[in-house]
């Protein structure tokens, strides 16, 4: 079963850094998982941001490959970060 995640958070201040960060951790994603998430910010509101990642095959893995990476953007690591998982209705 293919699932989706989305992960929103509040970015304040200097949007480059975190966008910088944010386009980093993206780029690792895709490389460690095959994963090419997409950033987007909220219409209304350009400090929510969201981060979405699909098809995930194995959550964990998926789960702990995100984690690391996160880890390793300091700024992003120290936001709260929201996330949400989707499955298709059909399963």
């Amino acid at each position: 079963m293919a699932l989706s995640l989305y992960i929103y958070y509040r970015v304040d201040g200097n949007f480059l850094p975190a966008q910088q960060q944010a386009n980093a951790l993206l780029a690792e994603i895709q490389q460690k998982t095959g994963i090419a998430g997409r950033l987007l910010r909220r219409r209304d509101d350009a400090q929510t941001w969201m981060e979405i990642y699909e098809p995930i095959g194995d959550a964990a893995a998926f789960g702990a490959a995100l984690q690391a990476a996160v880890a390793r953007q300091p700024l992003l690591a120290a936001l709260q970060r929201h996330e949400e998982w989707f499955q298709p209705l059909d399963t």
